[in-house]
């Protein structure tokens, strides 16, 4: 600051005798001395606002400092071991389970429905004999009991299906989950900058959705059992109450049935 005061000190003592030389004598210059004072004064608020800028970048480094440096030893810390999926076994003594097991480990629909068919008693269509002595009422209780076996068989290779697909999925799921494990608990600078956890972020969000997606499939597979199964209770008891108000019916035409013909033999009844 000394400094700058002795340099505009000079720069008026040099305008001051610059226009002493004119006359041959010293000469004040207001005007000269006002413009150097002026020049003083802004370069010295340059200068506070100069140092002021140095402050804030220093603080900005330090901070960014603070927020490059990462855990020590994440991966003792936070990594955790969770259980593998499981390929589906079962014993194959009569041959009619190995292709199920297949079926429900691959996901394929082909493998799925033929292991299916393996695995099931074969459900048999009535004849159409049979059909034509049934009555109206015992049709309509057939057809639907038939009906609830052929949806629960959907029902079933559809489970079967999703089941083996999510399956079959999850050795390469399990592989993107280790690999975004890692990345997310290395040390690696590479692997820690803005863009690399946002991309990292982005990648955790995606297979939770992959895998939020997976449990509504198994979600919606089950709902569609649990509907089959209470079709079938509902047509259990339907048809209970439908065989009480037969029963009722007809113990009602018996009832007058036989109080009519007591009736008419009392009416008819001589004594000789």
């Amino acid at each position: 600051m000394k400094n700058k005061l002795l340099m505009v000190s000079f720069l008026v003592a040099f305008a001051a005798g610059t226009a002493s030389a004119q006359f041959g004598g010293i000469v004040y210059d207001p005007t000269n001395y006002s413009n150097a004072l002026l020049r003083y004064v802004q370069l010295q608020q340059q200068l506070i606002q100069l140092r002021n800028s140095y402050l804030e970048l220093v603080a900005q480094y330090h901070l960014a400092l603070q927020m490059a440096r990462n855990i020590q030893n994440m991966p003792a810390r936070y990594r955790a071991t969770f259980s593998q999926w499981r390929a589906g076994t079962a014993p194959n003594t009569y041959g009619n389970t190995g292709t199920w097991i297949n079926g429900i480990n691959s996901g394929q629909v082909p493998l799925v429905n033929t292991g299916y068919a393996q695995a099931t008693t074969q459900l048999l269509p009535y004849n159409a004999q049979a059909l034509g002595v049934m009555t109206p009422a015992e049709l309509e209780r057939v057809k639907a009991q038939y009906a609830s076996v052929e949806l629960a068989d959907g029902a079933n290779l559809t489970s079967m299906a999703t089941v083996g697909a999510i399956r079959n999925n999850s050795p390469a799921l399990e592989t993107r989950v280790a690999n975004l494990e890692q990345d997310s608990l290395s040390g690696d600078t590479n692997l820690n900058s803005e863009v690399a956890v946002l991309n990292k972020i982005n990648a955790a969000s995606v297979l939770t959705l992959r895998t939020v997606q997976d449990s509504n499939k198994l979600l919606a597979s089950l709902l569609e059992q649990q509907t089959i199964i209470s079709k079938q209770q509902r047509e259990a008891t339907a048809n209970s109450i439908n065989a009480d108000i037969a029963r009722r019916a007809t113990l009602a035409g018996n009832l007058a049935q036989v109080t009519g013909s007591i009736t008419n033999s009392l009416e008819t009844f001589r004594m000789p």
